[in-house]
């Protein structure tokens, strides 16, 4: 292959993962090409896209934009699949498609997993809370300590006035109630 038409391919590649910054790399081999059609179509009806790549060419592609991956990635042949709202969703996607499917099993393995551009492990990326779930967390910490705080305040005041209600409603002649 000359040279123009690597730099076509890689600049190719570029445009395609320009923006993408969550992927799950895997080995599929020996599957048919009715059920990985299949596949392939049902991931697509989720927003997941799946390529195989060239290891040279994506290798410097990934290298260009600020991706590196270990050697282990980049051997045997790889498929590279993107999408979804998270690297959660999109590794819960292909889990479902390919390792839980029983005409796939055997024949796919997981490489690797990169969420915003950072290389995880694949149960990793299977358990990483999504955007929303992390801002969800973070604001639960937040309110539930700003909320302890504000008890902590007002929890006292409200017995001072909870007791100078009780002496102001006191009847003349009454004893002072018990503290």
């Amino acid at each position: 292959m000359s040279k123009q038409v690597k730099q076509m391919q890689m600049d190719a590649l570029a445009k395609t993962f320009g923006g993408v910054r969550d992927f799950v790399v895997f080995t599929a081999s020996g599957i048919d090409a009715t059920t990985e059609n299949n596949i392939r179509i049902g991931l697509r009806k989720k927003n997941v896209t799946m390529m195989t790549v060239k290891n040279s060419l994506m290798r410097r592609v990934f290298a260009d934009s600020g991706i590196t991956l270990d050697d282990a990635t980049w051997s045997g042949p790889t498929t590279i699949a993107w999408g979804g709202e998270s690297v959660k969703d999109l590794s819960r996607e292909i889990e479902k498609a390919l390792l839980k499917n029983d005409k796939t099993k055997g024949k796919v393995k997981m490489k690797t997993a990169l969420a915003e551009g950072l290389q995880v492990p694949f149960a990793r990326a299977l358990t990483m809370p999504t955007r929303k779930e992390a801002i969800g967390e973070i604001l639960s910490a937040i309110l539930g300590a700003a909320g302890s705080i504000a008890a902590a305040l007002t929890g006292p005041a409200a017995q001072v006035a909870s007791q100078i209600q009780t002496i102001s409603e006191k009847k003349e002649g009454e004893p002072a109630p018990a503290a």
